[in-house]
């Protein structure tokens, strides 16, 4: 994902120093069900479920329903410092479709935008994959292999994204690594991404607040940190960013609304889910000082130069339900070499379709990712190539080898209104010059306000999930 967005949930909490499990909602996960190809046509069928991030999630008293964050703000007689806050709140279940619209149907999972719930209104949600234990995230090595999905996403206007992706996020969410984490995988917790989101209400199990000497996980936290170094959004009544962000490598899949559609590999310097604070998040004008590779390496047809692949009745019509093919090349063909590219294949009404080529002044004609194309389009577009500085696909690679999880999300973006996707981004650039236009929405659109007040019915719909041996799976 392109900006550090703050994504949008029916509350959001600064991160206390512990993650204890609340009782009074039972945790039900959505079942899904996806397949495992081993070859054309030989594909099984395997029974696994879905889990809401932990950010969405109701933090209350531990002795009784009293919120333990409200709008953007603690509740100081309850969380006064960390290690109180851990002492007298907990970490609770979900109403999957009452609170949050998220349902399942065999092989299929809506997410809706905007749900009324009981208590409240909710925007947006994130869910993980889990493994047949229904207590671990299912990992994914995608090495000479290729990953399939329909997606339905006719009712996603301009401003919003339902993406899939994969994050490398420890499988049990940080349980074993981090003993204050009680609530692990079955819960939601551990994410992370290229950004290095700093809203993430658990980091390692401690507080995402002030600490003036922590740096990174490396280090043994101090005591020092506080909840009230939060910082509340300026935009959104929800969410705050406290000192800590949640790194790790991030393979955008799938980044997309009706108007527009990118695939995004990012890498970091680290492997596996690290925290991060000052510098090493790359923040504000320090964008390409940090760890990771916040802008990635992305295709996006239109932004390549063809404007008429992708979209409702275009070649791919988003009007319809498709299949999205990605594949995972490697260099000698096998699972033990290097990823060397990244291809894309689309599937409607029976037809394969391949992907779109660039037409961009200077650079050849590519339909794939590879490091050759990632350094020409940089080069084209006056880019910071950190992508190549960050170790490119070999990085990419190295992190499926480690285990990827698997992440679908729908969300509004209060930092660039999502014109990075779908628009002109960005705005101080003159939209002629090459790489600035992304899509066809407005330059005035994608405001959070708007989006909510006027889409709250917006849905995606991801079905059909397979993955096995390139040519397997479609």
């Amino acid at each position: 994902m392109f900006p550090a967005v703050a994504l949008l949930a029916l509350s959001y909490f600064a991160i206390a120093y512990g993650q204890q499990v609340g009782t009074l909602t039972a945790e039900n996960h959505p079942k899904l069900s996806i397949q495992q190809c081993s070859g054309k046509n030989n594909c099984q069928t395997q029974q696994r479920s879905i889990v809401l991030d932990s950010n969405w999630r109701w933090l209350h008293s531990t002795s009784g329903s009293n919120n333990c964050y409200t709008g953007n703000t603690w509740d100081t007689s309850l969380c006064p410092d960390p290690a109180t806050c851990a002492k007298n709140c907990a970490l609770d279940g979900a109403d999957y479709s009452g609170t949050y619209g998220i349902t399942t149907s065999g092989n299929a999972l809506t997410l809706k935008f905007v749900t009324h719930g009981p208590y409240s209104t909710n925007i947006g949600s994130r869910v993980y994959l889990l493994d047949g234990s229904d207590a671990k995230y299912q990992q994914f090595n995608l090495k000479n292999q290729e990953f399939t999905f329909d997606i339905d996403m006719s009712k996603l206007p301009c401003g919003l994204n339902g993406a899939l992706y994969f994050v490398e996020m420890d499988a049990d969410g940080g349980l074993s690594r981090f003993p204050t984490n009680k609530a692990g995988a079955k819960y939601g917790t551990g994410y992370c991404d290229t950004q290095c989101p700093h809203d993430i209400k658990f980091i390692n199990g401690e507080a995402s607040a002030f600490c003036s000497r922590c740096a990174r996980d490396t280090l043994t936290p101090t005591l020092q940190a506080n909840v009230l170094g939060w910082q509340p959004s300026d935009s959104d009544p929800n969410a705050g960013k406290g000192q800590y962000g949640a790194c790790c490598n991030e393979m955008d899949v799938w980044e997309a609304n009706s108007m527009g559609a990118a695939y995004t590999p990012h890498v970091c310097s680290v492997q596996g889910q690290t925290r991060c604070q000052g510098n090493d998040c790359g923040d504000g004008d320090n964008r390409y000082g940090g760890i990771c590779d916040k802008d990635g390496c992305d295709f996006n047809s239109w932004r390549m130069g063809d404007q008429t692949f992708l979209g409702p009745g275009k070649t791919v019509d988003t009007s319809q339900k498709f299949t999205v093919v990605t594949q995972f090349l490697t260099n000698n063909n096998q699972t033990s070499g290097a990823l060397s590219e990244i291809r894309r294949l689309y599937v409607q009404n029976g037809k394969v379709i391949a992907n779109s080529k660039t037409k961009i002044p200077g650079m050849d004609a590519y339909d794939s990712i590879t490091d050759q194309f990632c350094n020409a389009q940089k080069q084209a577009f006056g880019d910071n190539n950190s992508f190549e500085k960050l170790g490119g696909l070999k990085q990419m690679g190295a992190a499926f080898e480690k285990g990827m999880t698997l992440v679908m999300s729908i969300w509004d973006d209060h930092e660039a209104k999502m014109l990075w996707l779908d628009s002109e981004y960005p705005l101080d650039k003159d939209p002629s010059q090459p790489g600035v236009s992304r899509g066809p929405c407005p330059r005035t659109s994608g405001d959070p306000k708007d989006v909510e007040s006027q889409s709250p019915d917006a849905t995606v719909v991801f079905s059909n999930i397979k993955f096995g041996p390139i040519g397997s799976t479609y």
